[in-house]
């Protein structure tokens, strides 16, 4: 088979060791309800890219998306979705779930495998389908030793895997795409901003670190979202996912070993069938 492209690689890998770190960035943020994180998430989103329109002089470009009534009614399926999974992101890591989000995005792999073989045709080695049923086995695992449902990791899984595969099939550029869902989901975060206004003080202002980590949001937001949309352009869907276990680890590590969350032996079985899963992708993935 061939190889992924090069390029690709290094935008998804920058991509996915940013997404892995971003707990640290919302636990600064620990206190202040998901939501309303969420909406200054979205908004200061739409400040920092439409900047890089401004300098990039490319608003007739926005514009002329602007004026495709479907193309339009897409990106806004794909702004609720991702809104969705940041404010779910953001409520594990500040219900101090950081585990349950990683096993999330260890999920997430599977649903893009099968979105790749059923939607966009690609296909699967012998290999890669062994590798994909050890991950399921180690989802399995953790669904029989545990007890629970993890609703979480289920909701991030599933909702970051359809937006992947809205944006893979819509035909816009990362930048242009990113500000015009910030665009459209904007209106939506203000107006909520401003319904809690009425009933408690708003987190912005009520400091000059929580202010400047709110507004900072916009930042850490979008720039790995670019780099993610590139990646999405230029690797087939099955590999853009089994590389996203660079993430969950990340945040695997920071869960257990700098949060002091459990990680009991059903843990480390589900989590020891994945790596496994992954290790045999890769390597029928990259071999000579």
């Amino acid at each position: 088979m061939n190889r992924p492209n090069s390029t690709g690689v290094v935008y998804a890998l920058l991509a996915y060791g940013a997404w892995g770190l971003l707990p640290v960035y919302w636990k600064q943020l620990q206190g202040i309800s998901a939501i309303e994180i969420l909406c200054h998430r979205i908004i200061w989103s739409l400040v920092f890219l439409g900047g890089l329109v401004v300098w990039r002089r490319q608003w007739g470009e926005v514009r002329s998306l602007l004026a495709q009534p479907k193309l339009v009614a897409t990106l806004l399926v794909s702004a609720i979705i991702l809104s969705f999974n940041w404010g779910m992101f953001i409520y594990a890591i500040n219900s101090n779930q950081v585990v349950q989000s990683g096993l999330g995005y260890y999920i997430n792999p599977l649903v893009n495998v099968l979105i790749g073989c059923v939607f966009l045709r690609e296909p699967l080695t012998r290999w890669q389908g062994l590798a994909v049923a050890l991950a399921a086995l180690g989802v399995a695992n953790f669904v029989v030793s545990l007890g629970i449902v993890p609703w979480i990791s289920l909701a991030l899984a599933f909702s970051f895997a359809s937006y992947a595969l809205l944006r893979k099939l819509t035909p816009v550029p990362p930048l242009l795409g990113l500000v015009v869902e910030a665009a459209l989901i904007t209106p939506i975060a203000l107006g909520i901003l401003l319904y809690f206004a009425q009933s408690q003080p708003p987190a912005l202002g009520s400091s000059v670190p929580i202010t400047l980590w709110l507004m900072g949001a916009g930042a850490v937001t979008a720039i790995p979202l670019l780099w993610f949309n590139r990646a999405a352009k230029q690797l087939p869907f099955s590999t853009l996912g089994f590389l996203q276990y660079i993430g969950p680890s990340l945040q695997l590590g920071l869960g257990v070993l700098v949060y002091g969350e459990p990680f009991t032996a059903a843990h480390g079985v589900t989590f020891g069938l994945i790596w496994l899963g992954l290790a045999i992708y890769s390597y029928s993935t990259y071999r000579p």
